[in-house]
């Protein structure tokens, strides 16, 4: 049995919009978005595999995705940009130690709006970002079976 809840999500989401909001403008809120990717725990050589590699993305990323006994799914996470490892972190933030349920039902496209990261990011890390949820979202689905 999970013992994520369904409110943990958008407590998450709440606590980065709050965080957000203390920084002001986007230059402030990008240097913060590389803090958070220089925080990620490293992943191994093995790890930065084709098969955990995210497609969609203009820079290197990969995340993985670990089932946990109490159901909840784990993700870990990198890239070779530093913003992108900090959108990686702030993915991680979000659904890391989440029931695959809660992950689908989460609207990741309004929290990205509420973040303004919709309206601050290139279309090209804007897609990347679209594909690291969708192997999320895709990956909490394979877990439901």
């Amino acid at each position: 049995m999970s013992t994520s809840s369904p409110g943990a999500i958008d407590t998450a989401l709440n606590d980065l919009a709050d965080e957000f909001e203390l920084l002001g403008d986007w230059e402030e809120r990008y240097r913060y978005v590389i803090e958070l990717g220089k925080d990620l725990a490293p992943l191994t050589d093995a790890e930065r595999s084709e098969e955990n590699k995210v497609r969609g993305c203009a820079s290197q990323v990969w995340l993985v995705t670990e089932p946990q006994a109490d159901g909840t799914l784990k993700f870990r996470g990198d890239s070779d940009a530093h913003i992108v490892s900090g959108l990686v972190a702030i993915m991680l933030r979000l659904y890391s130690g989440r029931a695959p349920a809660d992950i689908v039902a989460f609207d990741a496209k309004g929290a990205m709006d509420r973040l303004g990261l919709s309206g601050a990011l290139s279309s090209q890390r804007s897609n990347g970002l679209k594909s690291m949820v969708a192997r999320i979202q895709h990956d909490a689905k394979s877990a439901l079976g």
